[in-house]
């Protein structure tokens, strides 16, 4: 498991999150630890490791 920031596209605060990068790429939606508004997250596993794409479940 690795632990990567996010930044929460609805309130603007950073959290760490855990992913499982020996899955490879994924899509999934989590909510955000401080104001609990789903967010899409989509985990894209590259050569330099995972890198974590977060936006809003209402876009």
């Amino acid at each position: 498991m690795d632990e990567l920031m996010i930044d929460c596209p609805y309130c603007g605060e950073s959290y760490t999150t855990l992913v499982d990068a020996s899955a490879g790429d994924q899509d999934y939606i989590e909510d955000c630890e401080v104001c609990c508004r789903p967010i899409e997250i989509h985990l894209e596993i590259t050569v330099d490791g995972p890198v974590l794409y977060a936006r809003r479940d209402d876009d």
